[in-house]
């Protein structure tokens, strides 16, 4: 497996990209521990997508206290003593707080932020799983969760289009962009062979990869 070199990755993306799924393959291949997002635990989420006005705020400082505890602990458990693959990246954070929250209440957002993230480690490689809008809103349809039933597809749009904004920007670590509207990491073994040699050769610290590229 061509990660030893890599003890913390984080494989990231919008809603429906599949970084979870992605995640767990890589953790199963390298026999690495899994760290995830916790979505169902998150009492004001379904109630955000029916009325994210209301509901921003709570979503949000529950999902940054929720995740700065579990990368914290990361730290304290000695990192770098085993491989971990994560499908959030703590920075991101960020993204969907600009994105759903008022002016006053991003302030306060920042706020708080500003104080934990100094916490969070930094990861060894970050996978970003780009995918179209169009492509987004077909798999969300298609697994049927029942907290993203009322994600609307203008949400998506502007989701997509900020997450690549940000990592436009991003250079906290080193970052593979993947493209995974054509390829299928989870059920087609020749795409995630792909995808592994291609880490396995990352010779820059920003890097593109999709298929033919």
């Amino acid at each position: 497996m061509p990660l030893e070199k890599y003890r913390y990755i984080v494989v990231e993306g919008p809603i429906g990209a599949g970084k979870t799924s992605l995640t767990q393959r890589i953790a199963d291949c390298a026999g690495a521990k899994v760290l995830l997002e916790k979505p169902q635990e998150n009492p004001f989420l379904a109630r955000f997508y029916q009325d994210p006005a209301r509901f921003a705020l709570p979503t949000q400082l529950f999902f940054l206290f929720q995740r700065i505890n579990e990368v914290r602990e990361l730290t304290q458990m000695d990192l770098f003593g085993s491989q971990t693959i994560s499908d959030y990246l703590f920075d991101k954070d960020t993204l969907f707080a600009r994105l759903t929250l008022s002016e006053d209440e991003f302030k306060l957002y920042q706020a708080i932020y500003q104080s934990l993230a100094p916490q969070a480690p930094t990861p060894d490689l970050v996978i970003y799983l780009q995918a179209s809008t169009e492509t987004l809103i077909e798999r969300v349809q298609r697994r049927g969760f029942r907290y993203e039933r009322s994600i609307s597809d203008d949400y998506l749009s502007k989701l997509a289009n900020s997450y690549g904004e940000f990592f436009y920007h991003y250079d906290a670590a080193p970052l593979l962009t993947v493209n995974s509207d054509n390829l299928n990491f989870v059920d087609n073994d020749d795409d995630f062979a792909l995808l592994m040699d291609r880490i396995k050769n990352m010779r820059g610290s920003r890097e593109f990869f999709s298929l033919g590229v």
